[in-house]
């Protein structure tokens, strides 16, 4: 089984890449308002769409439901440490690809 040394070091890592994410994306929109480049063609690159913002937890719940299922598929396969994250990446991915087929359906009906 995945050992609790490998959860402590995904929950630092996680933890140190968001702090990271969070600054720098403070630090970028402090520069652009320093230098007045707030106008239209950039606050959209900072607001979260309806689309996106409503299907927010619709993604993350396809990406956990699809590590749970690789996790829980492990009982029935015998499989290695590098083939269970293999399955698990594998299960992840494809629940991205599914979140992106539901955004872009759901933009192409608000479209019509």
């Amino acid at each position: 089984m995945i050992s609790s040394e490998f959860f402590e070091m995904l929950v630092v890592f996680s933890a140190i890449v968001l702090i990271i994410k969070t600054i720098a994306d403070y630090k970028l929109k402090n520069n652009l308002i320093k230098h007045g480049l707030v106008d239209e063609k950039i606050k959209h690159l900072f607001a979260n769409t309806e689309a996106t913002s409503s299907l927010a937890s619709v993604k993350w719940g396809l990406v956990l439901i699809g590590i749970g299922v690789a996790l829980f598929a492990r009982e029935w396969i015998d499989l290695t440490d590098e083939g269970m994250f293999g399955v698990m990446f594998l299960f992840a991915g494809v629940a991205f690809l599914l979140y992106h087929f539901l955004v872009q359906n759901e933009s192409e009906n608000k479209k019509e």
